[in-house]
C-alpha cells in the first residue's frame, strides 16, 4: 500500500520572523529534495484539512483553545506579530497553519486505519510535542500526536497505541497530554540537560524517557533503543504507531549537540515499521517536529520517507 504526504500551503503562512530558526523554509526544503531524490512520485500526496476544535479539545483544555482562538484573532485583525513567550510567536497567518498541521495529522490518523494508505507522514508547521494541555511553548500551539493518538482511541475505536519521539529535545507537551493514560505508550529519547530542562523523571508509568548527554552519536542510540524501547514496545503490542519525528538531533543542527546522521534516522525507521508490522498492520503516522538545519532536515525526512515507503 501507498505511503500519503500530508501538507499545505498554510503552514508556511505561520512566520515567526526573519532570523527565527523555525520557518517557512523548512517545508520548502523537504519538497525541494523529495523532488531532487524522485521519491515524491512515490507518495500519495494529499492536502491537510483544517482540524476541528472537537478534536484538538481531545487533547487541549476548553479553556485554553478558546484562549489562544481570541488571541489569534487579535493578531489576525491588527496585522501585528505577538510573541505568546520568549521563543513563540503568533503571526496573522498562525492560526490557519496551526489548524492545518492538526487536521493533517487527524485525516492521517484515518486514512491509515480506514486501510487507504499503510502509513502516512505530515510535512507540517507549526510543530506540536512541546504544547501542553494548557500552555503553548517551544515553537508548539496545538500537540498534533496527541490530538492524533486521541482521535484514534476516542473517535476510531482503538484500544493501545504507541507515541515514538525522537526530537533532541523532550517532548514535554505529549508527556503532560497522556501521562496515565494506559491506552497509550511513550518512548522517546532526548539530550538532557536541555530545553525544556524535563524528563528526567517520569510523569506516568507508561512513559520510556530516556535522556542522553551532548554528544552522544548514532551508535549509541542504537543500543538504547534496542536496550530500553523495543522490549516495551513489543510487551504493550500497540495497534497503531504515531512518531514525532524531529531531525534536530542530527550532528549539523544547532539547536542541539547530539551527534545522528541520516543512516540512524534511516535505523530508527526500520525499527519501527517492523514493529508495526508485526502489531499493527503497518500503522503509521508520522509528524514532523523539529529539525532546523534545511539540508540535514530535507535529507532526514527523505531518509525516513524512503524506508516508510519502501523505495
Amino acid at each position: 500500500m501507498a505511503t500519503a504526504f500530508y501538507s499545505h500551503p498554510e503552514c508556511r503562512l505561520h512566520d515567526m520572523g526573519e532570523g527565527h530558526p523555525e520557518c517557512p523554509q523548512r517545508l520548502d526544503a523537504i519538497a525541494d529534495q523529495l523532488l531532487a531524490s524522485g521519491l515524491d512520485v512515490a507518495l500519495q500526496h494529499r492536502e491537510a484539512p483544517l482540524a476541528t476544535l472537537a478534536q484538538i479539545e481531545r487533547a487541549h483544555t476548553a479553556l485554553y483553545v478558546a484562549q489562544l482562538r481570541e488571541f489569534m484573532e487579535q493578531v489576525q485583525a491588527s496585522g501585528e506579530p505577538r510573541h505568546l513567550d520568549p521563543d513563540t510567536v503568533v503571526c496573522p497567518g498562525t492560526w490557519r497553519a496551526a489548524l492545518r498541521a492538526a487536521g493533517a495529522a487527524v485525516a492521517a490518523t484515518e486514512a491509515v486505519v480506514r486501510g487507504e494508505v499503510e502509513n502516512a507522514f505530515c510535512s507540517v508547521r507549526p510543530p506540536g510535542h512541546h504544547a501542553t494541555r494548557g500552555e503553548t511553548m517551544g515553537f508548539c500551539f496545538f500537540n498534533n500526536v496527541a490530538i492524533a493518538a486521541r482521535h484514534a482511541l476516542d473517535v476510531l475505536g482503538l484500544e493501545r497505541v504507541a507515541i515514538i519521539d525522537f526530537d533532541v529535545h523532550h517532548g514535554n507537551g505529549t508527556e503532560d497530554i497522556i501521562a496515565g493514560d494506559d491506552r497509550m505508550l511513550m518512548a522517546s529519547f532526548f539530550q538532557h540537560p536541555l530545553y525544556p530542562n524535563s524528563g528526567a523523571v517520569p510523569m506516568g508509568t507508561n512513559m520510556v524517557n530516556v535522556p542522553i548527554p551532548p554528544y552522544t552519536r548514532g551508535m549509541e542510540v542504537r543500543e538504547i533503543i534496542d536496550a530500553m524501547w523495543m522490549p516495551r514496545l513489543e510487551e504493550f503490542a500497540p495497534q497503531m504507531l504515531f512518531i514525532s519525528a524531529g531531525f534536530d538531533a542530527h550532528r549539523e543542527d544547532d539547536l542541539g549537540q547530539l551527534g545522528l546522521v541520516e543512516a540512524d534516522y534511516g535505523w530508527i525507521t526500520h525499527r519501527l515499521k517492523d514493529l508495526a508490522d508485526r502489531h499493527c498492520g503497518g500503522r503509521i503516522v508520522s509528524c514532523l517536529e523539529g529539525g532546523y538545519a534545511l539540508s540535514a532536515l530535507a535529507r532526514s525526512v527523505v531518509t525516513h520517507l524512503r524506508v516508510l515507503a519502501d523505495v
